[in-house]
């Protein structure tokens, strides 16, 4: 059995700084469970461009308010506390943050 808390993660090399974002990657590849499990702060009045050519996301907002918006699809959605959207086609997208938001994101394969 794996336990973890976020906050003593939080502490460790797991998490991971960018600059409009920072992740705290509570399972990785090492754990062995096939997928990687994170928490991650989108910071206010940001904008990511992002894509993921080698894994599969799933991300669900808990906290704050932005949009990502599908550059594949050319469309926008609203992002709110409880929305879940997943990269099942390896999109390209943008997410902008309005507020702080924060994300439990999963990701197939794993991160290292």
């Amino acid at each position: 059995m794996i336990v973890r808390t976020l906050q003593a993660a939080e502490q460790t090399d797991r998490r991971v700084v960018g600059p409009t974002w920072e992740s705290t990657r509570l399972l990785l590849k090492a754990d062995g469970m096939g997928f990687s499990f994170h928490i991650t702060t989108i910071h206010a009045g940001t904008e990511t461009p992002m894509e993921y050519r080698n894994h599969l996301e799933a991300v669900y907002c808990i906290e704050g308010e932005g949009e990502v918006e599908s550059l594949d699809e050319g469309r926008v959605y609203l992002i709110t506390p409880g929305t879940l959207y997943a990269l099942d086609q390896h999109d390209k997208h943008i997410l902008r943050a309005k507020t702080e938001i924060k994300f439990a994101c999963v990701f197939n394969p794993a991160l290292q």
